[in-house]
C-alpha cells in the first residue's frame, strides 16, 4: 500500500474506540439476554466482530502490526439447524486433503496393484504417473483404508472435514452426481467434524503453559513398589 493510501493515526484511533464501544454493547446485550438464541446478542456479536476486523486492518496498514484476535468469518460458522426433526434421509459429505510427500512410494504401490491384477506392469500404464497412480489406488482401496494407511502410499495428511446433512426424502438416483457438493443448505447440517493441524498447535500451546510438579515434590507423594513402578503412598495394599 502506498503512503498516500495509508490510514491516518486518527483513523486507527477512531477504529480502536469503535471496538471499545462495540465491546460495551456486546457485554450489555449478554447481560440482558432473554434466551440462548437472543437476536440482540447475535447482532452485538456481529457488530463487535466487524469493528475488530476493521481495526485490525487499519492497524496493519498504518503500523504493520496485528491484534491477537481471530475473527471467525461467516463461512466458518454454521447457522442453527433448521432441518426436519426426524430426517428420513441423510447425506455424508467428506473432504480429506493430502500432500504427495513421496511420489516414488505412491508409484510403487500403484504398480504393485497393477502387477497383481495384470501379472505385468507396462511403463506406459496409468500407474507410471502420479495422477494415474492416484486413480489406481483410489479405485482399488476404500477412502477410509487409504486414510488409515496413507503413509504406505506416500501421502501426508492435511485438513479433513465431515458434514452430515438431513433431508425429508432421499434424492432421486443420479440426481446430484454431476455436482455432488453444490446446493448444500447450511441449515440442514446436523453435525460437523473437523480435523486440522491448527487444533494440534493450539493443544501444544496449552501444554507449554502447564506448570509441572517439581521432581522433589513428586517423590514425596509417591514411592516405588517392588516391581520398580511408582504408586501413590496412600494406595491400598
Amino acid at each position: 500500500m502506498s503512503d498516500a493510501a495509508q490510514p491516518t493515526a486518527a483513523e486507527v484511533r477512531a477504529a480502536a474506540e469503535a471496538v471499545k464501544t462495540a465491546l460495551d454493547r456486546h457485554l450489555a446485550a449478554v447481560e440482558r439476554r432473554s434466551g440462548e438464541d437472543d437476536p440482540a446478542v447475535s447482532e452485538a456479536f456481529n457488530q463487535l466482530a466487524a469493528a475488530a476486523e476493521a481495526y485490525d486492518e487499519l492497524l496493519y496498514d498504518r503500523y504493520d502490526e496485528v491484534t491477537p484476535f481471530e475473527i471467525p468469518s461467516a463461512d466458518e460458522a454454521l447457522p442453527p439447524y433448521a432441518g426436519p426433526e426426524e430426517p428420513n434421509a441423510i447425506s455424508v459429505l467428506i473432504r480429506r486433503d493430502y500432500t504427495v510427500a513421496e511420489p516414488q512410494r505412491l508409484l510403487a504401490q500403484a504398480q504393485r496393484v497393477e502387477a497383481a491384477e495384470y501379472d505385468a506392469v507396462d511403463e506406459d500404464d496409468a500407474a507410471g504417473t502420479v495422477p494415474g497412480a492416484l486413480g489406481v489406488l483410489f479405485g482399488e482401496f476404500e477412502p477410509d483404508e487409504i486414510a488409515s494407511r496413507h503413509k504406505e502410499f506416500g501421502l501426508e495428511e492435511g485438513d479433513s472435514t465431515l458434514w452430515v446433512t438431513a433431508a425429508e426424502e432421499p434424492p432421486e438416483a443420479g440426481e446430484w452426481l454431476e455436482t455432488p457438493f453444490e446446493h448444500i443448505d447450511p441449515q440442514q447440517v446436523v453435525c460437523r467434524f473437523d480435523v486440522s493441524a491448527v487444533f494440534d498447535d493450539e493443544v501444544s500451546d496449552e501444554e507449554d503453559d502447564i506448570d509441572f510438579v517439581d521432581e522433589d515434590e513428586d517423590e514425596d507423594e509417591e514411592e516405588e513398589d517392588g516391581d520398580g513402578e511408582l504408586e501413590p503412598i496412600n494406595a491400598e495394599k
